[in-house]
């Protein structure tokens, strides 16, 4: 368990890097932010990688330089045990991702071990908790499972700088939702503030240690964590604090961190600090960033919100918590992956390529970059998407009409 007053907290290490030296600038940073002291050697470590999407988009997804660099300085000061996790999603195939991010080339050229969470073989097992939960109790009656992996284990979070369509930003506190829920989390986009603040409580009480690194090399703003615009930002963030850490990331965006909830929530809770002004920054001063990002919706998680909180709540469960819910995941297939990528996404990909980041990601590995075209789900799954779509406008068409 980690103590309330864990080393590290409310301290936030930031570094500008370029490509030359990112690798050291990774090992400088980690030092920065005393992870050592935030994280025992004598555990065995997990690096919980994110894969926002199965295809290389700049900002989306955690970096190769950003794992390798944490990589290199956890074996070079001696924490022998690594193991990198993933999780897939109900729109993500991790598999995939993880060849076309380049994780998977990374973690085999350092002998890393490698797990996909929601693999038959992985135990899932109850959490009970030693604090009262906000909400996940109530999302999951039968109780809570965790992978029995991440017990007694320290964790690094990978996160990138970016906006998120139901969070306005995510990062390290967003990055264990995949990990730590299973295949059921999207049940808690309802109250996924309170979803996320529950799961810090989770990680403080069952990691041995817990750190981030988040990369801002490209920081991405709009209908995040996919449909983005990329921007070339060349920043590090690392920190034990993992409310620290996404207020200050949320802050150089040019949000203010206290108004988003999540944040809010687990500072008024004593889980991190939230509050800019008693943050320390060590390293490069990024108080006075503001880079006037803004969050933005796509047609699918505009559907989503009229189900969450609008005119259509009374139907959630029929909606998105039934084998009607995928017409939601089938939106969301269609728009990212049929219409939005190869229409507007493979331009900013290639434009993205010629930038000095751009070129890095292609060097490693065997210097391909995947640019696929249009990747619908199976027949089936598409047919059932659109039968539930079908449901979901019939039902709107009645609310509609009754107010």
């Amino acid at each position: 368990m980690i103590p309330d007053q864990f080393p590290g907290r409310g301290k936030v290490a930031a570094l500008k890097t370029r490509p030359e030296t990112v690798l050291a600038d990774v090992r400088e940073l980690m030092h920065l932010a005393g992870y050592q002291a935030a994280l025992p050697a004598a555990h065995e470590t997990i690096l919980k990688i994110n894969i926002s999407w199965q295809t290389w988009y700049p900002a989306c997804s955690t970096t190769p330089w950003q794992l390798e660099g944490v990589i290199r300085t956890l074996q070079g000061d001696g924490y022998e045990t690594l193991i990198g996790a993933n999780n897939g999603t109900v729109v993500v195939d991790a598999r995939v991702g993880e060849r076309n991010n380049k994780h998977k080339y990374v973690v085999d050229r350092y002998g890393v071990a490698n797990v996909h969470l929601y693999e038959p073989h992985i135990e899932w097992v109850p959490y009970t908790p030693t604090k009262p939960f906000l909400v996940l109790d109530r999302i999951f009656p039968e109780g809570v499972k965790v992978p029995k992996l991440f017990y007694a284990r320290n964790i690094i979070q990978l996160p990138t700088v970016k906006t998120h369509v139901f969070t306005t930003i995510t990062g390290a506190m967003k990055n264990a939702f995949g990990g730590l829920l299973n295949d059921r989390r999207h049940h808690t986009h309802a109250v996924i503030d309170e979803t996320l603040v529950d799961l810090l409580q989770i990680q403080q009480d069952i990691h041995s240690g817990l750190f981030a690194v988040m990369d801002g090399t490209f920081a991405g703003d709009g209908a995040g964590p996919r449909a983005m615009r990329p921007h070339e930002k060349d920043i590090l963030l690392a920190s034990a604090d993992q409310v620290a850490i996404d207020a200050i990331s949320a802050k150089m965006q040019g949000f203010k961190p206290m108004d988003l909830p999540f944040i809010r929530i687990a500072h008024e809770k004593g889980l991190g600090i939230g509050e800019p002004k008693d943050i320390e920054i060590v390293g490069h001063d990024v108080s006075l960033e503001d880079w006037k990002f803004v969050k933005e919706d796509t047609f699918a998680s505009k559907g989503q919100y009229l189900i969450y909180h609008g005119p259509l709540k009374r139907f959630e469960k029929q909606l998105l918590q039934s084998p009607l819910a995928g017409w939601s995941f089938f939106a969301s297939n269609f728009y990212h992956n049929v219409y939005w990528y190869p229409v507007v996404g493979r331009k900013r990909v290639k434009d993205a390529l010629q930038t000095k980041w751009g070129r890095l990601f292609a060097r490693y590995g065997d210097g391909r970059v995947v640019l696929p075209g249009p990747e619908p789900k199976p027949t089936a799954i598409a047919a059932g998407g659109a039968a539930g779509l079908l449901a979901a406008m019939v039902l709107a068409a009645r609310v509609a009409r009754r107010n």
